[in-house]
């Protein structure tokens, strides 16, 4: 599923390359028992510059989702919170919060891998980037790699409730 034109993926990558750089930060959460999300945001140069795993339980903090941390980092390293010529990629479709963040920092595209029937916020419970009042729209493509990224949520609230 995607909005607008397949954009070439950034230099040396492929998006299936970066859903994997984003699945591997997801692991990350398995280790510290949060719900295995990952985000990477790439610069079209090919440079990853940002990288988040999910962690509102060891944070404390509601808002520590992997995207908003790959974008905090991003920020740091471009020393800019806008983000132009980057993209989001991300194993689950992002929340509403997330959106919003997205939206502020400008980036050029998102690409995530599993829709989330619950919360996602771009295409499977509102379109967030839809909303009237919103004054900046990304392209954005879900499904790639989805079996994979659906799998380890899968694995992991099932370990969860065993």
């Amino acid at each position: 599923m995607c909005w607008g034109p397949i954009p070439t993926p950034p230099l040396g990558w492929t998006w299936d390359n970066l859903m994997d750089e984003a699945l591997i930060e997801a692991n990350q959460c398995t280790k510290k028992n949060e719900v295995p999300v990952g985000a990477i945001i790439v610069h079209k140069n090919g440079k990853i510059i940002g990288k988040g795993h999910n962690a509102p339980i060891t944070t404390s903090d509601p808002t520590a989702h992997a995207e908003i941390l790959a974008l905090r980092t991003a920020g740091a390293v471009q020393q800019n919170y806008r983000l132009q010529d980057c993209f989001l990629i991300v194993t689950l479709e992002p929340c509403l919060m997330c959106v919003g963040a997205i939206i502020q920092a400008r980036i050029d595209g998102i690409v995530y891998g599993a829709a989330e029937l619950n919360t996602g916020s771009i295409t499977s419970c509102i379109a967030g980037f839809d909303l009237p009042f919103n004054n900046y729209k990304p392209w954005h493509m879900g499904g790639i790699k989805a079996t994979q990224c659906s799998q380890l949520l899968h694995n992991f609230f099932y370990k969860l409730r065993k």
